[in-house]
């Protein structure tokens, strides 16, 4: 057993996510790279750069060294023709309003557009029904990525902890084996020199507690996501420094329990098709709630031995008007435990879309998280509110952008994602020069690997992996390479002498 140690590290984080996947990149296929006018340099010398990967979409090895499923397991494997059956169903909705979308419309039919029609590109383009029992293969292959990321000169490796991994019956002893993956993947990178950020939980809960206890609906998570922590905290405290305890609440509650689109798969209709359970209207605001307390649980626990509960101690009065009886009330003694359980804010930001009021067009009768946000949103360009907003709302707590990035199903030659992280990156030094206190940009991802919304359809990558290669061969994009030179002060890049020949007979101009 490893004592943390008693130098004063940060503080287990939640991740308040803005997920605005509507509007897609503007840049065309032939786009070239604006000059660099800015270096790594021109940061401040506490700002990390880095990359990630979450457990369950890297690691494959699914069924290795006493690992038992997650919930995403079970949903990959589930019978192909409801899945497909789910995806058309879906897009076929989605696409009578397109019009409406590129004009305005409500937020439950951007879900429907996001999740439904890229899980019915995933099960059309991938005959093989792509889980992620093979991910990335990191599990066997995680020293070789890290080299890659040592003479990348990447600073940081954000990485999630699998709970099915660790702990396979939900709580109790921990499993030998995953200890030793973790541990090996810890000593690799501070052997590195790679700064470490680890995230407790990435959408993969374990499947025997969903079994007995239907996971984040009931109280019951509080303890035992507690209990995972302590483990997580004991066995890597005197090398982990910083810790994430949730990515993406939101889409935990959204995505799973609203529309269905992720497993557990619950909802109710007509805010999600195809599931067989679930109440749409209540089930959302019971999981942020269990989820706000899991964190906050975690916090106590690591310093004793969602934005304004974890601020102020209770949800907005906007919300509380909104949802009425369907939110959770906390306690007295939960308020004063979850308010201040917060050291810093990830956000998770691809694209943005312009909001407003859409309270006129709402049924009144039709009530769900969606419904209950009352705005509409609409595609634009790019804008640097999101960057302005939380400092002014946030004043003293920095704000960590823990992954952005975009999606190409390109070659290695990827112009186009050059042109994102290039304007992103000079965006945020545009903001920190504005007083915006921002701590760290996360690349998502560092390598290809099984998405969430579309398998191995949709390539994130700084790293191209060849997946219909028995032998999963990395190569560096143009994008790795531009990010490295980047983070090693290069100035006066030329793309054009970075661009590869592009002989894998699976990749695509």
């Amino acid at each position: 057993m490893r004592a943390i140690p008693c130098a004063a590290p940060l503080m287990p984080l939640l991740v308040v996510v803005v997920l605005l996947l509507v509007a897609p990149w503007r840049g065309g296929g032939a786009a070239v790279a604006r000059a660099l006018n800015f270096t790594r340099a021109d940061f401040p010398g506490d700002f990390v750069f880095g990359a990630g990967t979450s457990a369950y979409q890297y690691e494959g090895a699914t069924g290795e060294d006493g690992r038992s499923a997650s919930i995403w397991d079970t949903f990959t494997h589930a019978g192909d023709d409801n899945l497909t059956s789910y995806g058309l169903r879906l897009c076929a909705s989605s696409y009578l309003h397109v019009a409406s979308w590129l004009n305005g419309c409500d937020p439950s039919m951007i879900m429907l557009v996001i999740i439904g029609c890229n899980f019915t590109i995933a099960i059309r383009r991938m005959p093989d029904k792509s889980t992620g029992d093979l991910g990335a293969d990191g599990y066997h292959r995680y020293k070789e990525d890290v080299e890659l990321m040592s003479d990348a000169g990447l600073e940081a490796y954000r990485f999630s902890i699998s709970w099915s991994r660790l702990i396979p019956r939900g709580r109790g002893p921990v499993n030998p084996k995953g200890l030793e993956y973790y541990n090996n993947l810890i000593n690799e990178l501070t052997r590195r020199g790679i700064q470490i950020h680890v995230t407790l939980y990435h959408l993969d809960f374990p499947q025997i507690l969903e079994d007995e206890y239907h996971g984040w609906l009931s109280p019951r998570v509080v303890d035992d996501f507690t209990a995972f922590a302590d483990a997580c905290f004991r066995e890597f405290g005197d090398r982990v420094r910083h810790w994430t305890t949730m990515d993406e609440p939101n889409v935990i509650a959204i995505a799973a329990y609203d529309s269905g689109a992720f497993p557990p798969c619950r909802c109710s209709a007509p805010y999600g098709m195809n599931c067989t359970t679930g109440d749409s209207t209540v089930e959302p605001y019971t999981v942020a709630h269990h989820s706000i307390l899991a964190h906050a649980a975690a916090v106590r626990l690591y310093r004793d031995k969602i934005l304004d509960p974890l601020v102020k101690g209770d949800y907005p009065e906007i919300m509380k008007k909104k949802a009425g009886s369907r939110i959770p009330s906390f306690t007295k003694e939960q308020s004063e435990l979850i308010r201040g359980a917060i050291d810093f804010v990830g956000i998770n930001h691809y694209t943005s879309v312009y909001v407003s009021d859409g309270k006129s067009g709402a049924d009144a009768s039709l009530r769900d998280y969606n419904a209950d946000m009352s705005a509409t949103f609409r595609m634009s360009r790019n804008d640097s509110g999101t960057g302005q907003f939380i400092p002014i709302n946030m004043p003293n707590d920095p704000q960590g952008l823990q992954c952005y990035g975009q999606f190409f199903t390109d070659s290695v030659n990827d112009h186009n994602r050059v042109e994102y992280l290039s304007g992103y990156i000079g965006s945020t030094l545009a903001a920190l020069r504005n007083g915006a206190n921002v701590k760290g940009y996360f690349v998502w991802s560092f390598l290809d690997v099984f998405e969430f919304m579309a398998g191995y359809y949709s390539r994130y990558g700084l790293h191209y992996v060849d997946f219909q290669d028995p032998e999963l061969p990395r190569q560096p994009k143009l994008s790795a390479k531009w990010y490295s030179k980047f983070l090693k002060s290069e100035i006066g890049i030329s793309i054009e002498k970075m661009v590869s020949p592009d002989t894998r007979s699976h990749a695509q101009q």
